[in-house]
């Protein structure tokens, strides 16, 4: 048969930058606005054990990455995984629910530099009150921070990988050494204090389910060491590799949440900071340690936490969506790469026009999405899993990718059984059930013109082999 169109994008990422697009993205702003809120009715030893347990569950999922990406080094990711194991049909739901969680923590971190400016700079963020939604007090001041960072990184993104990539490194050393600065302080700080962290584990209820409270967190939060896979295709080293960096970037995240929580926590009492009516009870603990020079280092570790992730998954959402256009399952306009800078500059717009409708909703709204999309991302979680155990001969891949499969469903268990505190809440459901609606109403609009596609000429596209073994 005559091969069909098949863009490809430039080989220009090196490893070092790959890492930092995984650690930056996981990281992001996460690590030094929410230590409190996590604290919250758990302790600082349930929270430390539960981030570390996620990180061994999400390196034992990031062995069928590693696996996979040696095989297919192409953009798409879970797509192209879910794709290659069980057929069109599976591909299209990994690849809806993944978009719908790249997208919305682009949005997220735009919203936390508007958090970050309401406590730095009140007068100047809390400007022309607009309304309340869901008790979240929205101000145009807020909506500007965010419309105006969104735009910034559309354009950084579209100017190329190598440049997002150059300032994802920079960002990340950045981040890097505001945790370490942070943690040194507090060792050499007489103020800081291990009594502070006392008691250790939350008596309002048993130390397990605190633990597991956090790890059914772990999808989101360790969300964007997938990003490796999406840039897979951009790779200039060789695609065994990335095995390695997604092993280190996991890691590295897993030590910088830990030791974000444990240095907060050493600060004052816990329980008394994470009863705290702040906006940003992290930083007002910072800044009574520290003062001005405190909350000067974390501001900026925060700011930079923020860039990682715009950077990353702006980079990841368009990069999926690039794949499912060359894949013909949404308009082929995503297919279409810019005519100066090669990249697929239509899924980047896209996001961001989605995204800066996010600030008008308020924060309190996007985290329901968020928390939702928790559920789309362990999906493909799974589907990689299950087709690194289809895809190997190996018995210890087989059986990491079991392992990996188990870690999956336990996340979907832990955010999904209402009975539990990590369930979702009512309004994430709601969220989740209209976007699975929303995602089987497009199916079916595409099913036609999608199941036409000769099976060659998919395979052809998704992974550039007309023959895919096992595939259906």
């Amino acid at each position: 048969m005559g091969q069909p169109q098949r863009k490809k994008l430039d080989k220009t990422l090196k490893p070092h930058w790959v890492w930092a697009i995984a650690f930056g993205s996981a990281v992001g702003w996460g690590a030094f606005v929410l230590p409190t809120d996590w604290l919250a009715g758990n302790g600082p030893l349930p929270v430390v054990i539960g981030f570390l347990l996620g990180a061994i569950l999400m390196t034992v999922i990031g062995v069928s990455y590693g696996f996979l990406i040696k095989q297919f080094p192409v953009s798409g990711g879970e797509f192209a995984y879910a794709y290659i194991g069980f057929g069109r049909t599976h591909a299209f739901v990994a690849g809806w629910f993944l978009t719908l969680g790249y997208i919305c923590t682009v949005a997220l971190n735009s919203s936390a530099l508007a958090l970050l400016g309401k406590f730095l700079f009140p007068s100047i963020v809390k400007v022309v009150p607009l309304y309340t939604i869901a008790g979240w007090d929205v101000y145009l001041g807020e909506i500007i921070i965010s419309t105006v960072t969104l735009i910034v990184f559309a354009f950084l993104n579209i100017r190329g990988a190598s440049f997002s990539g150059r300032s994802q490194f920079i960002f990340t050393m950045v981040l890097l050494s505001g945790v370490i600065l942070l943690a040194i302080g507090a060792i050499v700080s007489d103020q800081a204090t291990a009594s502070n962290m006392q008691p250790l584990v939350a008596p309002s209820k048993p130390a397990i389910a605190s633990i597991l409270a956090i790890v059914a967190i772990t999808p989101w939060a360790y969300l964007g060491f997938d990003n490796i896979p999406q840039a897979a295709e951009e790779f200039d080293f060789p695609p065994n590799k990335a095995f390695k960096l997604i092993v280190y970037a996991l890691l590295a995240a897993g030590l910088a949440y830990s030791v974000m929580v444990l240095t907060v926590s050493s600060l004052a009492p816990w329980q008394e900071l994470a009863g705290s009516a702040s906006a940003w009870a992290t930083g007002d603990a910072i800044d009574s340690i520290f003062g001005r020079l405190g909350i000067f280092i974390i501001a900026t570790a925060l700011i930079m936490g923020i860039f990682t992730g715009l950077n990353g998954f702006y980079l990841s959402s368009s990069r999926l969506m690039f794949a499912m256009g060359r894949a013909r399952v949404l308009p082929q306009m995503f297919h279409r790469l810019h005519p100066k800078y090669n990249t697929p500059y239509v899924g980047i717009i896209f996001t961001s026009i989605l995204c800066l409708i996010a600030p008008w909703f308020g924060r309190e709204v996007l985290l329901w999405i968020v928390d939702m999309s928790s559920i789309g991302v362990t999906i493909a979680y799974f589907y990689c899993c299950a087709t690194a155990f289809r895809m190997s001969k190996s018995k210890v891949q087989k059986t990491f990718a079991t392992l990996g499969i188990i870690s999956a469903a336990t996340f979907f268990f832990l955010l999904t059984m209402w009975f539990l505190d990590s369930s979702l809440s009512a309004p994430s459901y709601i969220a989740l059930a209209v976007w699975a609606g929303l995602g089987l109403l497009f199916y079916l609009f595409k099913q036609k013109e999608y199941n036409a596609i000769p099976r060659k000429e998919l395979n052809y596209l998704i992974t550039e082999k007309e023959e895919i073994p096992q595939n259906k």
